[in-house]
């Protein structure tokens, strides 16, 4: 604004100087010179407006890149407080966690040193385990489901179930049975030996029982189809002597008549 108003007064001198030159030219010739003089006046006049808003522009670019970065920079700064503060949180926490681990570490190994005391003390005293009480309808349950396991073909099951009848009730009242049906298991699962040897031990533990006349038939069968016929014929014989009325036997003198 102050270059053009410079050069508007020194068009204005011109202006005034006007008459004194009309005797070194005519008027075309000054006119003609002082438009070219006023057209050259304004072409730099607005190169030089055109400069300053270059530069004016620049430096306003400059501003706006200075503000964006000094907005970047206290995001930055920013940034880092709250990691440095995550960060120093998070050592906090960490350390708290160690405490806290340590702590239940000492009541753990607190409370094992106390078993190792309370095992040890147990040790040298032993104290006699009292039998857990019985249940009467057990025993009948248990008898029970190995006879329907050996009803549904299901022989080895069976055998299984009563052998661990024998075993869990030594004083069972049902062990003639179990020890026969068992026989029976064997003898259906193809374990020729096992059911030979169960029948004879029916036939020599409990000779009284009712059962003891089919467990020496079933000890033959055993004995046959494990081609020992002279076992199976005195198996038979020894059944016809000692019960010679039971249904056993009669089976038993038919089977001789044919040998």
């Amino acid at each position: 604004m102050k270059n053009r108003l410079s050069l508007l007064a020194l068009l204005a001198c011109f202006t005034v100087f006007q008459p004194a030159q009309a005797g070194l030219f005519d008027d075309e010739e000054a006119r003609r010179r002082i438009e070219q003089m006023r057209q050259d006046f304004e072409q730099r006049l607005q190169k030089m407006e055109a400069s300053n808003a270059l530069v004016l522009n620049n430096q306003q670019t400059q501003a706006a890149q200075f503000e964006s970065l000094r907005q970047d920079l206290a995001r930055l700064l920013g940034q880092v407080e709250v990691l440095a503060n995550d960060s120093e949180q998070a050592q906090k926490r960490q350390k708290d966690f160690y405490i806290d681990l340590d702590n239940r570490l000492r009541r753990v190994e607190s409370t094992v040193t106390q078993l190792q005391q309370t095992l040890s003390q147990a040790q040298a005293q032993p104290v006699k385990a009292e039998p857990p009480p019985v249940d009467p309808a057990q025993e009948s349950r248990d008898y029970e489901a190995a006879i329907n396991a050996l009803r549904a073909g299901k022989h080895v099951d069976a055998a299984l179930g009563f052998k661990l009848f024998i075993k869990n009730w030594p004083k069972s009242g049902f062990l003639p049975g179990a020890n026969f049906w068992l026989g029976a298991s064997l003898m259906q699962a193809n374990d020729l030996d096992g059911a030979r040897d169960t029948y004879a031990k029916v036939a020599a533990t409990w000779p009284e029982d009712v059962l003891a006349p089919d467990a020496l038939l079933g000890q033959a069968n055993a004995e046959q189809e494990l081609k020992d016929a002279k076992a199976a014929k005195a198996t038979l014989e020894k059944l016809v002597m000692k019960y010679p009325a039971s249904e056993a036997a009669k089976t038993a003198k038919q089977r001789l008549k044919k040998k």
